[in-house]
């Protein structure tokens, strides 16, 4: 017996929704050490570098030619994001798509039945920003920028 299998491939629409992929976050040990990695096998460039204490990270901003850019995040001492690289390990973080505008996006997810880790957007690394739950999207978090 045969079976047939439709794929669907989305496309990003522009308008409201995301616009397209603005970077891919990537948890790592030792910031400087995979900045070198990256930008050794890659030939990223390094944008910014900075420490977000709100977050409970070190980040550097990498980009390559075209594309998608680079987010590395070195959880500070202590964060949360230090408990979830010592029980996940390094490797991808999250990926996140960049909106005209977060809040309306999250309001319309919310509406759709989309879990939000939150509920408003609040300022990033590169613009105002917000993370959707990874219990509704696969187990993979997303987060949406808007950029300022």
């Amino acid at each position: 017996m045969r079976t047939a299998f439709k794929i669907y491939v989305a496309r990003f629409k522009g308008g409201d929704m995301a616009k397209k992929v603005d970077h891919i976050g990537i948890l790592v040990g030792n910031l400087d050490e995979a900045i070198k990695l990256y930008v050794d096998c890659f030939d990223a460039e390094v944008d910014k570098i900075e420490t977000i204490p709100e977050r409970g990270v070190k980040a550097a901003v990498l980009s390559l030619d075209q594309g998608a850019n680079l987010e590395l995040l070195e959880p500070l001492p202590g964060s949360n994001m230090s408990k979830v690289l010592d029980k996940r390990g390094e490797g991808l973080h999250h990926i996140t798509f960049e909106v005209d505008d977060v809040d309306r996006e999250l309001s319309r997810l919310s509406g759709i039945g989309i879990e939000l880790i939150d509920k408003k957007a609040h300022p990033g690394l590169e613009g105002m920003v917000a993370f959707i739950h990874p219990k509704s999207l696969r187990g993979v978090l997303v987060e949406l920028c808007q950029k300022i």
